[in-house]
């Protein structure tokens, strides 16, 4: 009976075959500490864990060496600080082949494919 309901509850949901990206989500690591905290002890908990980058997979520890920050009170002072430093936008793909346009780049493509027609 349980098979049945499982049956009838909708569609399931494929996951996509993309290209997989390395290291944890910023926020998923951050969410495992307790909060206010040292940034040597994040170092020290966290800091070989590789995060996401738009610039590409770093180490925490590598990163909370550039921060002049000694002291998170919050998740979130955490997560800003290490933003900063690395930056916030699209994170490439492992092979690197991956070009996300920007906005007026997709307008000229558009423009272009319209001119082509």
């Amino acid at each position: 009976m349980a098979d049945e309901d499982e049956e009838d509850s909708g569609p399931i949901v494929e996951l996509g075959e993309g290209d997989p990206v390395e290291g944890a989500p910023l926020a998923r690591v951050a969410s495992r500490l307790f909060y206010g905290i040292e940034r040597s002890e994040v170092i020290r908990r966290e800091g070989e864990t590789t995060i996401r980058t738009p610039g590409g997979p770093q180490e925490l520890g590598d990163v909370l060496d550039g921060i002049d920050e000694t002291y998170f009170d919050t998740r979130q002072a955490l997560v800003d600080a290490v933003e900063d430093a690395v930056g916030t936008g699209p994170v490439p793909t492992t092979d690197g082949e991956r070009e996300v346009p920007t906005i007026g780049e997709e307008e000229e493509e558009e423009a272009d494919t319209a001119d082509d027609e």
